[in-house]
């Protein structure tokens, strides 16, 4: 039996082997489209846009085994890795079941690109889990739940949706991109498949972008042969530069769990805001399901400004260390409004629905010193 080793132990190495002499610490880029292919070989060529160059491969064996999945791919981005995995688990005439509470360009793909296929997308509010079941139809496959999720940073309990899932007989399908493996693994409970932007916490140097899917052996082999289709495959220096990033991870998840946390109760305590946003409070509503589920809160935190849109711009437009700008999770700690980037496409009606008023600032708290993070933030609003 193979021993099990630590977290991070497993993203520096994957599975840990003696290296033979001479042999470089770093691994080696393999920066090449194609390899030479042995004369009268039937064997599966070597091409990148195939996903099997080896640092794609070896990027994707170390995750499965972060995420304790069977397998596990990486493709072009985050939303690449949604559009797939959706289409690899979905035909035309099917139904998913969806959390209301998601990222709006993955709304967008629900209403407008799977309705393309023929597939039908129900959406349900997770604070109301007899919906769930009621929902499920004839022509249900999946259920799809992003978790912690974006911009409110709410902890959705899987477990009664694993339940109904497997009672139906449909995939869980997950979103943690939020959480990363070391705060949340979402197959630990009851998930099938695991999303994630790979461009956020695993790469973690915003110089990436990426998606990954983890699951069971034949489910990536479906979104292998739809990645190859099309066209969806990361570049062998983006996965060379995504499981540098990985070496850290768990390093540096725990500077963005003390600083968001720190950050949060700072904020929490100020007058300017109306409301925070972070797990990690005992004010959040899902506080104490947090702290059972959760090995850390994540970097992330809403915060919610008196005054709305103006004050947030005046606060914006003071800041020096924190960066003004989309995508979040890097050692750099980013700001962005919702309602003009992430959730923009789904209207002020659809915000206020789901809870994000104007005003409201995502913050992505780096790994930066904490007292450096919110002496910017106390500048910008005086």
């Amino acid at each position: 039996m193979r021993r099990q080793f630590g977290f991070s132990t497993t993203a520096i190495h994957g599975i840990p082997h003696r290296r033979p002499d001479w042999a470089p610490i770093a691994p080696a880029l393999q920066q090449s489209s194609t390899f030479v292919n042995p004369v009268g070989s039937d064997e599966e060529v070597l091409y990148s846009r195939y996903g099997n160059n080896p640092n794609q491969l070896t990027l994707a064996k170390k995750y499965a085994l972060l995420e304790g999945a069977e397998d596990a791919i990486f493709v072009a981005s985050g939303m690449g890795a949604t559009a797939l995995a959706h289409l690899a688990m979905l035909r035309p005439g099917d139904h998913l079941i969806s959390s209301s509470w998601i990222y709006g360009g993955t709304q967008l793909l629900f209403d407008h690109e799977l309705a393309r296929f023929g597939i039908d997308v129900t959406y349900v509010n997770p604070e109301q889990p007899r919906h769930w079941r009621k929902a499920v139809r004839k022509s249900t496959r999946a259920i799809f739940v992003e978790t912690p999720t974006n911009p409110l940073m709410r902890i959705i309990d899987l477990g009664p949706i694993a339940y109904i899932a497997e009672e139906e007989g449909l995939a869980l399908m997950v979103d943690a991109t939020f959480a990363s493996p070391v705060n949340f693994r979402p197959i630990e409970h009851g998930a099938d498949v695991v999303i994630t932007s790979a461009t956020k916490y695993l790469n973690g140097h915003s110089d990436v972008i990426a998606g990954a899917v983890a699951g069971s052996l034949s489910f990536v082999e479906e979104v292998n042969r739809l990645m190859r289709l099309w066209g969806q495959a990361i570049d062998p220096h983006a996965a060379w530069l995504i499981d540098r990033g990985m070496r850290t991870l768990a390093v540096r998840m725990e500077r963005h769990n003390a600083n968001g946390l720190a950050v949060a109760q700072w904020a929490e305590k100020r007058d300017a805001f109306t409301k925070v946003h972070y797990p990690g409070l005992p004010s959040h509503r899902d506080h104490e399901h947090a702290k059972s589920v959760l090995s850390g809160f994540g970097g992330m935190v809403g915060l919610e400004l008196k005054g709305g849109a103006a004050a947030a711009e005046r606060l914006l437009n003071r800041l020096k260390l924190i960066t003004h700008a989309p995508s979040l999770a890097g050692v750099e700690t980013l700001v962005s409004e919702p309602r003009l980037t992430s959730h923009k496409s789904i209207g002020p009606e659809g915000r206020a629905k789901i809870g994000i008023p104007d005003g409201f600032l995502r913050l992505s708290c780096g790994i930066e010193d904490a007292g450096d993070i919110i002496g910017d933030l106390e500048e910008g609003l005086k």
